[in-house]
């Protein structure tokens, strides 16, 4: 027989986060400066207001949305090297490495030849369907 005076058990507790407007300030040579300029002109916007419009569309909670698109952001750096591997990364990495050592014009574009050339092969099969 149940114990109907025992509490009901625990549920985990969801995560929650605030969302939070950030407009800097960075200095000008803070090498993530770009990054924190988009962080800034992205906050302008209201991504509920997307969610919102999906989830009546689909059902989904805008919660869970939520969590896919931050999921999904987060791991796509992973998902890229997954899908590239180490060794393309590497060898990509290195052309712009080589480049910069030497830190003339001429050696940048000659990398940007070399990297494009690289991108050339990973993009055949989106540029030519019968790949």
């Amino acid at each position: 027989m149940e114990d109907d005076t025992a509490p009901a058990p625990r549920r985990p507790r969801e995560p929650s986060l605030v969302l939070a407007r950030w407009r800097g300030p960075w200095a000008d040579d803070d090498p993530d400066a770009a990054f924190k300029a988009e962080v800034a002109a992205y906050g302008r916007l209201d991504p509920l207001e997307t969610l919102r419009g999906l989830s009546a569309h689909t059902g989904i909670p805008v919660g869970a949305l939520a969590l896919y698109v931050l999921a999904r952001f987060a791991t796509t750096g992973s998902e890229g090297l997954l899908h590239l591997g180490g060794a393309t990364v590497e060898r990509m990495w290195a052309t712009c490495e080589a480049a910069e050592a030497t830190a003339t014009d001429a050696a940048r574009l000659e990398a940007y030849r070399t990297l494009r050339g690289m991108l050339s092969w990973l993009r055949a099969p989106l540029a030519d369907g019968s790949l």
